[in-house]
């Protein structure tokens, strides 16, 4: 059944990208972007991506004229001794002007906070309608849902609620629920929901089934990332309207390379169903390259459940390494001291990286000294048996393209020439869905001796320093002559009113109330899992009737036991290997299965019915 409701209007679809720095935000807004989500100083669920204030003041203020909206992630768990130092920034963001807040900590709630929008961090978990729905009640905008959600649970949960729906389309995924994941907190104190995740799950386990059999050593845990492209027209056909990419720890060319991926489909989404879709922002991106998934940062692709558990669920972790590999060049047919020969489908230089997997599972990778046709002299003596898949995974060259600025946007301006009067000229400029901004001037009439309506069209075209271009163009005064400072003046003083226009129009949406008065869906008693770890987080649970609160696993520092379930995961590793206990996988792979980790070991437990694997942990 599809879940489209009904709309007078064309819904925006959002393209919203990450970015470490505010300079990577500015490159994301250039290349398409309609939104970004950053982190501020603290407690934004990647602690090495802060940024200040000001920064963020100013990123905001850059955004603005395209209408691109900018997003600060508050999205970890908060602390009793931080609530002051957080509510407190929480008033700097919104007075610098963000748009909203992604939050994770229903404690957020309970403060003295601005009346800024709330979106519900991926982190809250957010499985089904009636998550979905009990967030939108506690006063959440905007619901980011959970990356495991297929195309049915989304039209549902679309049904359910009257917020924009938010999915992840591209980067990495965490194997487990995210903010269901205690992996890292209990195997090294550092914890994933205060932004210290120790990537557990990239580690390299030995496989040992159930008796005592070791099946092998691999990334077990480490998944492919996630690539929907082919898959916009379908999520927001389900209902999706912001489309989120991954990355707040990547770099420049990684968030440039693909968000001009996306926007490039988007805007051919829209374009193609224009009653049902508008863009989110404004402005025309001209892009001086073009865009290329398979060499941007990946460890290979995934469409990650959006279908259910199909054949390509059989196809989703990255067994033999957790890096990326990026796009394959050749076979390995031999290997000399000092090079190696293979029949390369792409010219390779100096500088390149290459990365490699051994038809025994082996990886690893080497830099290019050079390359000549089909012989490729590494960098350092390296030995790689016939068979040996070869992956470029730095493009030098490429790299240094997207090094240097890569592309422009601006926003057309119908502009027109008048004269009001005997003294007055008018100069005024329309940008669709705004309206007109007009400027004048005091300049008496005087004829002249040629045509002067291209010397004028071509003086006030002249907008390269700036974020706007000439859309249409009128001319309405008859053959008179107007000196070009005058025109230049003008189209100055124009250029700084529609900047004041376009700043004056944005609106920063308020706050939804709360209106929520019952338990969320996981019930009146909470364990661990619902990461309650301040007062103001059990107040507000409290609040809607929750009797019983266990607190988050982080203030259990002294009496986490063993067994206890680290992670919840939608992947099956079972279903990966071709053993799915509907299968009759036992025969082939008999359980239970534990992986085996430096000083650790962790039991798998599978739940057939629901399709889902947990992973505990055992002990020391």
């Amino acid at each position: 059944m599809n879940a489209t409701k009904p709309q007078s209007m064309p819904r925006p679809l959002e393209l919203l990208a990450p970015a470490r720095t505010t300079a990577i935000a500015r490159e994301a807004i250039l290349h398409g972007a309609d939104a970004v989500y950053i982190g501020a100083e603290s407690h934004g669920a990647r602690a090495k991506a802060g940024n200040t204030i000001a920064d963020i003041r100013d990123l905001v203020a850059y955004a603005a004229p395209f209408g691109v909206k900018v997003y600060v992630t508050v999205n970890t768990i908060i602390y009793d001794n931080e609530i002051d130092d957080v509510e407190r920034m929480l008033w700097q963001l919104y007075s610098a002007g963000v748009d909203a807040l992604i939050v994770q900590d229903m404690g957020i709630l309970e403060m003295r906070r601005p009346p800024i929008q709330l979106h519900a961090s991926t982190q809250c978990d957010t499985r089904d309608a009636a998550k979905a729905r009990w967030l939108q009640d506690c006063g959440m905008s905007q619901i980011v849902i959970a990356r495991e959600t297929d195309i049915d649970t989304i039209r549902a949960i679309h049904a359910a609620v009257d917020v924009p729906l938010e999915a992840f389309v591209h980067g990495a995924l965490c194997v487990s629920y995210s903010g269901d994941c205690r992996a890292s907190q209990v195997l090294t104190g550092r914890s994933a929901n205060r932004g210290n995740c120790a990537q557990m799950c990239r580690l390299p386990y030995t496989l040992v089934d159930g008796n005592g059999n070791i099946i092998g050593k691999k990334h077990y845990l480490s998944l492919r990332d996630m690539n929907r492209l082919a898959y916009l027209g379908e999520m927001a056909d389900a209902g999706i309207s912001s489309f989120k990419i991954e990355g707040r720890l990547k770099d420049a060319s990684y968030v440039k390379e693909v968000t001009l991926a996306y926007r490039i489909a988007l805007d051919r989404l829209i374009e193609a169903n224009p009653d049902r879709y508008c863009r989110a922002s404004r402005g025309v991106v001209a892009a001086s390259f073009t865009p290329d998934l398979a060499k941007s940062f990946n460890r290979g692709y995934t469409d990650y459940f959006l279908h259910g558990t199909g054949a390509n669920a059989q196809h989703i972790a990255s067994l033999d390494t957790p890096k990326a590999l990026g796009e394959y060049v050749g076979k390995v047919s031999r290997s000399q001291p000092g090079s190696i020969d293979a029949a390369l489908s792409t010219a390779i230089v100096n500088g390149d990286g290459l990365s490699y997997i051994t038809p025994d599972g082996n990886s690893g990778g080497f830099r290019a000294n050079r390359a000549a046709a089909n012989r490729i002299f590494p960098a350092e003596r390296i030995a790689l048996p016939a068979g040996t898949r070869l992956y470029r995974s730095y493009d030098k060259r490429r790299e240094e393209m997207l090094s240097r600025p890569t592309s422009t946007r601006v926003i057309p301006v119908d502009i027109a020439i008048s004269r009001h009067g005997s003294d007055t000229i008018a100069l005024s400029g329309s940008i669709e869905g705004i309206g007109t901004t007009i400027v004048t001037a005091t300049h008496k009439a005087e004829k002249a001796q040629a045509d002067p309506t291209e010397h004028r069209r071509r003086q006030l075209s002249k907008l390269g320093d700036t974020i706007f271009t000439m859309g249409k163009y009128a001319d309405l005064i008859p053959d008179e002559f107007i000196p070009a400072s005058l025109l230049s003046e003008l189209r100055r003083r124009l250029v700084s009113a529609m900047l004041s226009t376009l700043s004056a129009r944005r609106i920063v949406a308020k706050a939804s109330p709360c209106v929520a008065t019952t338990p969320p869906p996981e019930g009146p008693r909470l364990t661990h899992r619902s990461n309650v770890a301040n007062k103001l987080a059990d107040k507000f649970y409290r609040t809607v009737g929750v009797s019983d609160i266990q607190p988050a696993i982080e203030l259990q520092r002294c009496a986490v036991k063993a067994p206890l379930t680290l992670m919840e995961t939608r992947y099956c590793l079972r279903r990966q290997l071709g053993a799915c206990l509907k299968d009759n996988g036992n025969n082939r792979l008999p359980g239970p299965l534990a992986l085996k980790g430096q000083g650790f070991s962790l039991r798998l437990d599978f739940d057939c019915k629901n399709c889902k694997m947990k992973v505990n942990y055992l002990g020391k």
